[in-house]
């Protein structure tokens, strides 16, 4: 029987996302439902256990994970916040030009720092699952770049897999203890696996308040580096910040 081929898709981003990353895939499904973007993920070996060495071995895995992706993807995230500031975001970019030169890159921190500028937000509150060890370099890493992190507040927990069971309830109240103490511009939930999605938008509208979390910077900036407009795809104010 005869067959025709059309395009496919309109747009293919690639996406690493870490082997122990229970949440950064179903937020990103509820970001594209319904668009003509293909999000085709890779996934990249984790240890369970986050440290800051754990995190930083995965500098040399990025490059063969990424070589998995469909040579026709346009750009390329790489899904870990934490590591993301340990390993750096230009080493990053370097690992994934290894295999795919020229593609735009991104990850957790560089879409968070490029929404808060998008927000004009200096002073934040930051919520991590995080244990101290990996917390303390993300909030030196905001503060050498002119973020103010007025408040902190970690769960402390060191394994990934449970980060993808902390309850956004949980997260929502951390956040709103925060804000009842301290004046910010900006929330920062950071972490893949940590859910956030189901209480964007309830939280910015009871504090008034600009909420980003780590897989919504993540995919805003994606999406944004591949000149794609999603203005109001995502929740939150971030996805109301468009390409003009």
């Amino acid at each position: 029987m005869t067959y025709e081929l059309d395009h496919g898709m309109a747009r293919r981003l690639g996406l690493v996302v870490l082997s122990t990353d229970e949440t950064l895939e179903v937020e990103a499904r509820q970001t594209l439902q319904g668009r003509d973007v293909g999000l085709y993920h890779t996934r990249i070996y984790s240890a369970p256990s986050v440290t800051p060495q754990s995190l930083m071995d995965m500098q040399a895995r990025v490059a063969a994970s990424v070589s998995l992706l469909p040579d026709t993807v346009e750009a390329i995230g790489y899904g870990c916040t934490s590591a993301s500031v340990l390993i750096g975001p230009d080493a990053v970019t370097e690992q994934v030009h290894a295999v795919r030169p020229g593609l735009p890159v991104t990850n957790p921190i560089s879409g968070v720092l490029a929404g808060l500028q998008a927000l004009s937000a200096k002073r934040i509150i930051m919520i991590t699952p995080y244990t101290s060890q990996v917390a303390s370099p993300m909030r030196q890493f905001l503060e050498a770049r002119g973020i103010a992190v007025v408040h902190e507040t970690s769960f402390g927990e060191e394994i990934d897999p449970n980060v993808a069971r902390i309850s956004e309830t949980s997260t929502k109240t951390a956040i709103l203890e925060a804000l009842q103490n301290h004046k910010a511009d900006a929330v920062f939930a950071s972490c893949t696996n940590l859910r956030t999605y189901g209480i964007i938008d309830t939280l910015e509208a009871e504090t008034g308040v600009p909420v980003i979390s780590s897989n919504q910077a993540l995919l805003w900036h994606l999406l944004r580096v591949a000149e794609i407009d999603a203005n109001g795809w995502g929740p939150g104010r971030l996805f109301q910040k468009g390409l003009a």
